[in-house]
């Protein structure tokens, strides 16, 4: 099988993956983008992408630009004569790069295309109790998440699953997916489509701190799905008002049931044993979080934090 010359443009731990699977593959890895090293953390450590210290150990050439328009960049993009690009979990890429490569650029994107466009596919499934995902690679062109489908292959979500447990999952089923598409292209053995058009797509916007507090008027169901679909990160938090201090609790998990109450939503009963917020149609009952300033933990070893429950209520 003929092998492809390959630029892989990625950052994190989920675009690692599809690196380490293509240069294991008998395809050449001849260059990675990523992101510039950062100053991150209390002590202000340099922080390396996982992409760049996977490059680096395996001695492939890494390029760390500021600007991907920036002339002697494309330069050397351009004298590496690479086949096709390989995207996973970048940014933005200008037409003058992501035309470069006599193949083309293609990207994997987590969810099965045309629904779940942007930056957030893997939560919003999860978020929208959505039973089945999947990955797909298709050719960057101008418009986001928009370009002719390559391959597409299905994975079914979990009762209960939460996005970590999914990220990761669809993290191994991808690059495999990206081995096959280089593999296709290598052939010529792939006949890419346009991506077919719905009225109104699922989008999956990107997620702001706003976006992540949880709403206690909403059925329970509703909100165990959000808490899942933002677990562990961004992570769905409420405010927890102890005497007259407001902290930020997040909630990681949990597990709730259906009943006819008639209390307020949004209130709770805390006690040592139990810790229960009404719902529009029930309780929920949180089971790991953490409280600001805290340690993520259990439900258990965060009600024995607390001496007495007088004055803690939900604001």
């Amino acid at each position: 099988m003929k092998s492809l010359k390959v630029v892989f443009l990625g950052t994190p731990e989920f675009a690692k993956t599809s690196l380490e699977a293509i240069h294991q593959s008998h395809h050449q890895v001849v260059g990675v983008v990523t992101v510039a090293d950062k100053a991150s953390g209390r002590g202000q450590k340099i922080h390396q992408s996982p992409v760049k210290i996977y490059a680096e150990e395996n001695n492939i050439p890494v390029f760390q630009p500021e600007k991907l328009r920036n002339p002697e960049f494309l330069e050397e993009l351009r004298k590496l004569d690479a086949d096709v690009f390989v995207v996973v979990a970048f940014r933005m890429m200008p037409k003058v790069l992501f035309e470069m490569p006599k193949m083309g650029t293609f990207n994997l994107h987590a969810s099965l295309l045309p629904d779940y466009r942007g930056a957030a596919p893997i939560n919003y499934a999860v978020i929208n109790g959505e039973e089945k995902t999947g990955a797909t690679t298709f050719f960057i062109n101008e418009k986001i998440d928009e370009g002719n489908i390559l391959l597409q292959e299905e994975m079914e979500i979990l009762p209960d699953e939460n996005a970590g447990s999914l990220h990761d999952r669809l993290m191994e089923m991808g690059s495999g997916l990206v081995v096959k598409t280089l593999d296709g292209l290598a052939e010529n053995a792939i006949e890419e489509k346009p991506q077919p058009h719905v009225e109104h797509p699922k989008n999956a916007y990107k997620i702001f701190k706003e976006d992540t507090r949880i709403n206690w008027e909403q059925p329970s169901k509703t909100i165990h799905q959000f808490i899942l679909g933002m677990s562990p990160y961004p992570a769905a938090f409420t405010t927890l008002k102890i005497d007259n201090e407001e902290k930020g609790l997040k909630i990681f998990g949990g597990k709730f049931e259906l009943s006819v109450h008639g209390k307020p939503a949004g209130s709770l009963d805390i006690s040592k044993n139990e810790f229960k917020i009404y719902t529009q149609d029930g309780i929920y009952y949180p089971l790991e979080l953490q409280l600001e300033g805290k340690k993520r933990m259990m439900v258990k070893d965060f009600l024995n934090g607390f001496r007495n429950f007088d004055g803690i209520a939900l604001s």
